[in-house]
């Protein structure tokens, strides 16, 4: 929709640009027409996202879009990169260009327009959480301060022509990079969202039963196609016919609410037993005083024939500069030093 609303403007702008021997307006209108390519495309990748899944792609084909977004910032990136040939040429043999009216009018229509089409898409993008359009919107008020600058420049009798084309260039580049920063990172498996991270978790431990909850993974396929896991821990002393069903109530209700699917995977907890929770409260006052990022979780008491185990799991941020080996010597000399004397098995996961 958005292509074909100033497909004139552009059109025009390249033509001024020719007919003035005016590089930043040829870039401007340069950049303008990239975005047509790009709502193209966009068009085309949402299109073929929208496929069902199937037997070679059971989890559908919503990453279509992302792939659709990497040829968009090739294509922007080839722009820019001509158009900062042209300007430096432009700079190296200095012309003045004079605009007239009809130029300028132009212009100015052409910052109306943006204008119009970043407040509709960003409109658009809230309503329906969008964060294509709300990168659509965010590139139109761009190119109005772009083609801002070019029409005051307009004004200015200096043969700046060069260095605003060059100037458009290194926008368009930019542009083109965060393009491919946008695309490439879900493709590679970002770091879920926070806000969808503090929605799930809230939900889940919305309901009574829910002791407490880690290891929320989040996998992303595209839009409407997300998919997640997590440990949920309810008492051990509950039936686990009526654990299921809490299972399942609370998976049907991410799912209704959310639109991800979600995978529960239950923690018996023991809830009462002394040295169980003495145990546990001593391994994570050790811990937090080792690194207050640590936390610990799957706590278990195994005990055998001939000695007696301490089982946990222990979430280390991302980057942590001490050796797990190492890490788990300290956290075996503290609780020897509290008078236990259990072994420890510990696993280690990043968070």
């Amino acid at each position: 929709h958005k292509s074909f609303a100033t497909d004139n403007k552009r059109l025009a702008k390249l033509l001024c640009g020719y007919l003035f021997h005016s590089v930043s307006l040829t870039a401007d209108g340069a950049n303008n027409l990239s975005d047509m390519g790009n709502s193209l495309v966009t068009y085309i990748g949402f299109h073929l996202a929208a496929k069902p899944a199937d037997k070679d792609h059971p989890y559908g084909h919503a990453r279509y879009e992302y792939l659709a977004g990497l040829g968009v910032a090739v294509l922007i990136l080839l722009i820019g990169a001509e158009l900062i040939r042209s300007s430096v040429g432009k700079i190296i043999h200095p012309v003045t260009v004079t605009f007239d009216l009809t130029s300028r009018m132009i212009l100015g229509a052409s910052i109306a327009t943006k204008l119009l089409l970043g407040l509709y898409f960003r409109a658009r993008g809230n309503a329906i959480s969008s964060a294509t359009l709300m990168a659509t919107a965010r590139d139109s008020f761009n190119d109005v301060l772009v083609t801002a600058a070019i029409l005051i420049c307009s004004f200015i009798p200096l043969p700046a022509d060069g260095y605003v084309g060059l100037a458009v260039a290194l926008f368009i580049l930019w542009s083109g990079v965060r393009v491919l920063r946008e695309t490439v990172t879900p493709l590679l498996g970002a770091k879920a969202d926070p806000r969808l991270v503090d929605r799930i978790s809230d939900l889940v431990l919305s309901q009574e039963s829910v002791l407490g909850i880690h290891d929320l993974l989040i996998h992303d396929y595209g839009y409407g196609q997300t998919f997640a896991s997590v440990h949920v821990e309810l008492s051990a002393a509950e039936d686990p016919l009526v654990c299921h069903d809490i299972i399942d109530d609370i998976e049907c209700a991410v799912l209704e609410e959310l639109n991800v699917h979600l995978v529960i995977h239950y923690d018996p907890v023991l809830v009462g037993d002394e040295e169980w929770t003495t145990l546990r409260s001593t391994v994570e006052e050790v811990i937090t005083a080792i690194d207050p990022e640590l936390s610990a979780h799957d706590f278990r008491l195994v005990k055998g024939a001939k000695r007696t185990k301490l089982v946990f799991d222990l979430a280390v941020p991302y980057g942590f500069e001490e050796s797990y080996h190492r890490l788990k010597e300290q956290i075996d000399t503290a609780l020897y030093q509290r008078g236990i004397a259990y072994s420890t098995v510990i696993r280690f996961d990043e968070k």
